[in-house]
């Protein structure tokens, strides 16, 4: 089928209006500030994290106007986009404003979705969206559960972004059962995106500006997480749920067997779950972000292999590299890391794709699928 050609980015992300205008109002972290620049020209910056280098990150219509996410679109051959909020999402709020403005976001995405244009040939759009969910500590079942609803009956939203916090005890807080439930049965998927990285004092005292903390306190903050929700059972009590995690899984794949040694020599932990740790990782979906085609092979390779380890099975050779393929999607990080010159492509899409390409022993349905057609899939679309 021709729409299995498509290219389907996965993690882009924006600043809907209405969250920008939030952050100009703040005065406390998070929040956007105005400052005048070296050559006297005023710059919007966004500030996240206490201390962060460089006094935050520069912003501009790129993170907030659709016109511009649909011209980096068309620049770098990107037929669909799957857009989220990036983070920090609501985490810095009270519950009722939380609540209030996950739905008026959720709104907000739904229109910027729906009347945005259609992919060329086909019924399907060139935006969709996951939505939010207010989780913050303290919050309501009830007002997950309507954020839920809200998301599922909306048209163009696919699923929902989620931070690695859950409601004051992390995700695998058994609290957060009904929110799993209600995920699942709506046939939603989760794209589980680190935020605060891990504490500061393991970057030592020399300043290496973002570097350590992106490349390797969001990829370690998604792997506890991930494997927090293996360890709770989460994946045995739903499993069906569909978990995307954010940069092909973090270090989870490198490290899944050591997982598996651990739990065996813990006899407590090991008897909440059905099946050896490893099997878990064929039940997640990872974006292809930020790694070279062999990082690629080896987590196809991981992920490929679950099948061994599913309790009972009689499996003893993995499904092939082909068919771990299955559960990655291509993604670009966009508007983050931009090229210096308006001229330049994005690296994050060019590296990106090339690294998808030159997959050894991935056949040219696989790569296809990873660009595209497994998003297509995921999301019906």
């Amino acid at each position: 089928m021709a729409s299995k050609r498509l290219v389907v980015d996965v993690h882009t992300h924006l600043y809907l209006p209405r969250y920008a205008s939030l952050l100009r109002q703040r005065t406390t972290l998070p929040k956007i500030i105005t400052r005048t620049r070296d050559d006297g020209r005023k710059e919007e910056r966004l500030v996240i994290l206490k201390d962060e280098p460089s006094g935050g990150r520069p912003i501009g219509p790129s993170y907030v106007e659709r016109d511009e996410k649909l011209t980096f679109m068309k620049k770098h051959g990107i037929d669909i986009s799957i857009v989220s909020t990036a983070n920090p999402w609501l985490d810095f709020l009270q519950p009722k404003e939380a609540h209030q403005l996950s739905l008026q976001l959720n709104d907000d995405l739904e229109e910027y979705c729906s009347t945005g244009p259609t992919v060329s040939g086909t019924s399907m759009k060139q935006l969709y969206g996951f939505g939010l969910l207010p989780i913050v500590s303290s919050i309501s079942t009830e007002s997950l559960l309507e954020a839920v609803r809200q998301i599922s009956a909306s048209s163009h939203l696919k699923g929902l972004i989620m931070g690695t916090r859950g409601v004051g005890k992390g995700l695998d807080d058994e609290a957060l059962d009904p929110i799993w439930a209600a995920i699942s049965e709506a046939g939603l998927t989760v794209f589980l995106h680190p935020h605060y990285g891990i504490s500061k004092e393991s970057w030592g005292e020399k300043n290496n500006g973002h570097v350590l903390p992106l490349a390797l306190g969001f990829p370690m903050e998604t792997t506890i997480a991930t494997t927090r929700l293996i360890l709770s059972g989460v994946f045995d009590r739903f499993p069906s749920l569909r978990l995307l995690l954010a940069h092909s899984g973090g270090a989870l794949p490198q490290l899944s067997s050591r997982l598996a040694s651990c739990i065996d020599h813990d006899p407590i932990v090991a008897s909440r779950l059905k099946h050896d740790a490893r099997f878990y990782l064929g039940k997640l979906y990872l974006d292809a972000l930020c790694y070279g085609p062999e990082e690629l092979g080896f987590v196809s390779d991981v992920i490929a292999r679950s099948n061994r380890y599913e309790t009972g099975s009689k499996n003893v050779a993995s499904g092939g590299r082909s068919s771990g393929s299955g559960r990655m999607l291509f993604g670009t990080d966009h508007p983050f890391f931009p090229p210096l010159s308006s001229s330049e492509r994005w690296k994050s899409v060019v590296e990106n794709l090339d690294a998808i390409e030159n997959v050894q022993g991935w056949t040219e349905a696989d790569k296809n699928g990873v660009k595209g057609g497994n998003a297509i899939s995921l999301f019906n679309l």
